[in-house]
């Protein structure tokens, strides 16, 4: 899905937005604007630094306008995220994935050395040695603390405190602080019971931090949190800086956990907009996008053209979706409908380009430069 002349000519013209090739990612940027200035001031307001998650869109001129409403930086998942991000001009950037080789280690290093704020986390000793080992100037390194997933981060206090000492002993790692991300919090359908699973990973940490600090650990940057869970990080007070990603487009998965609650009160500035290509069948009609347009990993995407909103869609293929015929209503081909995808962030990456807009108009085009940099 590339940017084409076509895509291009249409920019600034009246109507464009109908005319964008489908399926495409549509960003409505009035909408976009707003989500990030909310975050932006329900971070100021709790005294939190702000460092959105840009695995979310990859794209620059998303990370640049973050940036630009208040942010701090951005987090990047992976080393080639990074790359394409510190390429594009974005010079504060935090690598929340652990590393392993020296490879990855020289790489980290290589970052160091161009992105003016660069850090990454660390979760075993071996991880820090081989950064040390390839520095050529200081690297900023926090210590990744697992939050009961058993995905990534240290497994206790004891194993914290062996890696800072191996930080410690390299001369060119600067020690910042610690990572605590509850990824399986962001989603806990209902506010007080993430609240309370919020409240005993953080009681967790913040044992976490009491041993390291009786080693000699300076703790100044303590950073995790997301979209889902802002309220409650806000509350326990245990977090300085935040990384939620799904905020300003929000999906279909967040909206089913959040509900009313203020962690969900975003609006759905992106969409997925397709086409009606056949019409043919009596119950139900064919969109142009399938299983290649949307990630598949949560729930189904959900219309969100009038129309068709009490309209149930299936994948009906690769290329291809079924949507349910609205009662009443005649379908022809070529009608437009546009979806909120079931998980925003993979939908994503299934993307060359965001076509930004405002109204009906084709405003922008930007290119996802980190789309499958998962390396």
């Amino acid at each position: 899905m590339s940017n084409r002349p076509a895509d291009t000519a249409l920019i600034g013209q009246p109507g464009s937005r109908a005319q964008i090739p489908t399926p495409a990612a549509v960003l409505d940027l009035d909408a976009f604007e707003r989500n990030i200035a909310k975050m932006a001031a329900r971070a100021k307001a709790a005294g939190l630094a702000l460092r959105p998650h840009s695995k979310s869109h990859k794209t620059s001129a998303i990370a640049h306008r973050q940036i630009e409403a208040g942010a701090v930086g951005i987090c990047c998942a992976k080393l080639a995220e990074a790359e394409a991000m510190a390429a594009a001009g974005v010079d504060a950037i935090l690598v929340t994935s652990p590393i392993a080789g020296a490879g990855q280690a020289e790489r980290a290093a290589a970052l160091a050395q161009t992105v003016a704020d660069f850090r990454i986390v660390v979760d075993h000793s071996d991880g820090a040695a081989e950064l040390g080992a390839a520095a050529q100037s200081p690297i900023q390194v926090l210590i990744d603390v697992d939050p009961g997933m058993g995905r990534t981060g240290v497994h206790d206090a004891a194993q914290a405190v062996e890696v800072f000492h191996t930080i410690a002993a390299q001369p060119n790692l600067t020690f910042l602080g610690v990572q605590c991300y509850g990824g399986h919090w962001q989603h806990i359908a209902g506010a007080n019971a993430r609240a309370a699973a919020v409240a005993d990973g953080m009681a967790y940490l913040t044992s976490v931090i009491a041993a390291l600090r009786a080693a000699g650990a300076k703790i100044g940057v303590v950073t995790g949190g997301g979209t889902g869970s802002f309220a409650a990080d806000a509350a326990q007070g245990v977090l300085t800086e935040v990384q939620p990603g799904s905020y300003p487009f929000m999906d279909r998965d967040y909206r089913e956990a959040l509900q009313d609650d203020p962690d969900g009160a975003f609006e759905q500035s992106l969409v997925i907009a397709t086409t009606v290509i056949t019409a043919n069948h009596p119950d139900w009609v064919t969109v142009d996008g399938g299983l290649k347009a949307f990630s598949t990993d949560g729930p189904l995407p959900v219309p969100l053209t009038p129309k068709f909103s009490a309209s149930t869609y299936g994948y009906f293929g690769d290329e291809h979706g079924r949507l349910r015929r609205p009662d009443g209503a005649l379908v022809a081909r070529g009608e437009r409908v546009d979806f909120a995808p079931g998980h925003i962030d993979p939908t994503l990456d299934r993307y060359d380009i965001i076509h930004m807009v405002r109204g009906d108009v084709l405003v922008e085009i930007a290119p996802v430069e980190a789309r499958g940099a998962s390396q």
